[in-house]
């Protein structure tokens, strides 16, 4: 049985899908460390919340999502969280790897990376 910290946490991945889908990246960058390994498509570099924010909203503005599902989740370790969401968009599928540490009690994404889905 989870606890009620446990059970927040664990919920984050499902969080993070249904913001995606909404296109929510205001609240997906509250999520964001300080740094965050941002790979969209072939672009790959480490960006502040801010910068990362802004390169995220202009993805999903120009691949509006339709749905997100979370097809795979890592969440044994108790300071580390992984998720693949499948990202259904106007342009097709893409998969997202989402890769979260535990900072000071909290989940905080570290990394990020969407791809076209090879399905």
């Amino acid at each position: 049985m989870l606890t009620g910290a446990q059970a927040k946490q664990a919920d984050i991945v499902n969080d993070l899908a249904g913001l995606l889908k909404t296109s929510n990246t205001r609240e997906i960058s509250q999520h964001f460390a300080s740094t965050v390994e941002l790979i969209i498509l072939n672009e790959e570099d480490v960006y502040s919340k801010v910068q990362a924010e802004i390169i995220l909203k202009d993805f999903l503005n120009k691949h509006q999502p339709k749905s997100a599902r979370v097809i795979h989740r890592l969440d044994s370790n108790p300071s580390y969280r992984f998720a693949v969401i499948e990202l259904d968009t106007e342009d097709g599928k893409f998969r997202t790897t989402i890769s979260l540490k535990d900072t000071g009690g909290r989940f905080l994404i570290t990394e990020m990376r969407i791809e076209f889905d090879k399905e």
